[in-house]
């Protein structure tokens, strides 16, 4: 049986050990991006179509920036390569990595359907509410709804907990859309154990964000001012508040590394005691 705090413990050892080689990762590829698309919300406030589309494919690029980010230290904690190689492995791996992740967004996507399907069924105004526009909904409409999505965040929680380790299957056994049903198998019997461990950090990190976001924006909004748009107090927070999510967002590649390495040894001598 995998234990979480020896997966929590060898990932704490590993990015004590190789600070200064996720330090420079870390920084080019969640630091930046975060630090600058923080600020995109305010920068869509009264903004054209052609700016509005602009910003929304840099979200994208940065996604993928990430993701190549993500992918180097998934190498380096798996132990198959340096600093530099993880570099190139995480460069050969990206479009496999890229199509999983479409993959999963797809699914997850799918199963949000049901929620306009029955609000467009129901004889609402989907374009106003897509405007963002109040729109009265009744009460059986909206408890129906509430339900459903929050069985749709338990099932997706669990789901993710399964699937958790596909990213490693993609770099250490070249897979592709095999990582997937691999990371069920290696999941089976840990799930629940994963969803408390995502469930706490997705808590602590959003927590830690929140609090760098009020207590530093409030000081900067004292001490430079704040108004509609992007302004400095705006800009500084935003810096603030990606150094906190980067520190987080180290984490994930490092755990699901360590993760995939415990089971797939559990895995195996499980398979050796069945012999």
């Amino acid at each position: 049986m995998v234990k979480m705090s020896i997966v929590w413990d060898r990932t704490a050892e590993f990015l004590s050990d190789n600070i200064a080689a996720v330090l420079p990762i870390a920084l080019l590829t969640f630091f930046v991006p975060a630090s600058i698309e923080g600020n995109f919300a305010a920068a869509m406030i009264g903004a054209d179509e052609g700016l509005k589309i602009l910003l929304t494919v840099l979200q994208i690029v940065f996604a993928v920036v990430s993701l190549w980010g993500s992918l180097a230290i998934t190498a380096m904690a798996l132990d198959i390569a340096t600093e530099r190689s993880a570099a190139n492995i995480a460069t050969r791996r990206l479009i496999p990595a890229l199509v999983v992740s479409i993959v999963m967004i797809v699914v997850a996507s799918a199963l949000v359907l049901p929620v306009p399907g029955i609000l467009a069924f129901s004889g609402y105004d989907m374009a106003a509410m897509a405007r963002g526009e109040n729109v009265n909904m009744s009460a059986g409409v909206a408890s129906f709804i509430a339900l459903y999505l929050l069985a749709l965040i338990l099932f997706l929680l669990w789901l993710i907990a399964r699937l958790v380790v596909a990213t490693p299957l993609v770099v250490r056994e070249n897979r592709v859309l095999s990582a997937l049903g691999q990371s069920w198998r290696l999941t089976r019997g840990t799930a629940l154990r994963i969803v408390g461990v995502i469930t706490l950090f997705a808590i602590v990190s959003w927590v830690a964000a929140l609090a760098a976001k009020t207590v530093f924006g409030s000081v900067f909004a004292l001490v430079a001012g704040n108004g509609d748009g992007v302004t400095l107090s705006s800009v500084m927070t935003a810096i603030v508040v990606a150094a906190v999510q980067s520190a987080f967002m180290v984490i994930p590649p490092a755990f699901t590394a360590k993760l995939y390495l415990a089971l797939t040894a559990a895995s195996f001598r499980q398979t050796e005691a069945g012999a």
